[in-house]
């Protein structure tokens, strides 16, 4: 048997965080391409598209991305289990209020009326 080659190491914050979901990825070309998507959607730039991911994290093209999303064998709702497995452990399942704002509009701040 064949050992797999080991994933390309990118930012030591990211491959850190992502180990902790290396299990939920049989292939090692699935778990590179999980990984430069979270690079991708914390790097700065302005549209995080696939080719505009793929570009920033040094990729020749997004094929490899896009085939991670559409065809890789990895199941999401393993992955959102274990997202939420970490983050419960690291707040101690203490309760937390979490406010999400997707609009991306800039917020407005109006003066008070007089």
């Amino acid at each position: 048997m064949v050992k797999p080659r080991p994933p390309q190491m990118t930012v030591k914050c990211v491959d850190t965080y992502c180990e902790l979901y290396r299990d939920l990825f049989i292939e090692v070309r699935a778990y590179e391409a999980f990984k430069y998507l979270k690079l991708g959607l914390i790097s700065d730039i302005k549209r995080k598209t696939l080719p505009a991911i793929a570009k920033a994290v040094g990729l020749k093209n997004e094929q490899g991305l896009l085939h991670f999303l559409t065809e890789s064998p990895w199941k999401a709702e393993d992955l959102e289990k274990r997202r939420l497995e970490i983050i419960l452990n690291i707040l101690e399942r203490k309760e937390i209020i979490v406010m999400i704002d997707e609009t991306g509009d800039k917020k407005r701040c109006d003066p008070a009326p007089s």
